[in-house]
């Protein structure tokens, strides 16, 4: 799994799964909530963010005309209001990934599980963040890291 954590504090961390897609796509999401999106978004998959709240959507973007967002690496944006997804899901300049449910951890947790060797970490960059095809995403982070994928137990941690 590939996430991008979004928040990290002494109160827990928040973050979106981004390597696994959902079978809904934007146009069916937009049909199901009366919205409009533009014809060239129809196909794109909706993403499964994370199991926590599963029917609440994120949308990470490129875009700086949407007035609500939270800046989460330069030029990448965090919106989570219907006010912000009308015009992002019409706008045929913005790239997007649009998540259903978010990655929670408690205070602590995702510092334990770093030193269990159940993650791996490495710096979040805005192209794989939005345009990466999630079925390479993961070898993609891997590789970057200078890890051969090989070389990890499915139990967690390096041989």
């Amino acid at each position: 799994t590939v996430v991008l954590m979004v928040e990290h504090s002494e109160q827990g961390s928040m973050g979106l799964v981004l390597n696994r897609e959902s079978p809904l796509t934007m146009g069916e999401l937009a049909r199901n909530q009366d919205l409009e999106v533009w014809a060239g978004r129809q196909g794109q998959k909706v993403h499964v963010g994370g199991p926590v709240e599963p029917y609440r959507g994120f949308v990470l973007h490129d875009s700086q005309g949407v007035t609500e967002r939270s800046e989460v690496l330069p030029g990448l944006y965090l919106s989570i209001t219907s006010d912000a997804l009308t015009p992002l899901l019409v706008d045929r300049h913005a790239t997007l990934r649009f998540c259903l449910g978010y990655a929670g951890w408690g205070p602590g947790q995702v510092e334990a599980e770093l030193k269990q060797g159940a993650w791996l970490f490495t710096e979040a960059n805005r192209e794989s963040a939005l345009t990466a095809a999630p079925q390479a995403l993961w070898e993609q982070v891997i590789k970057g890291m200078g890890i051969d994928p090989g070389w990890l137990v499915t139990s967690g941690g390096l041989n």
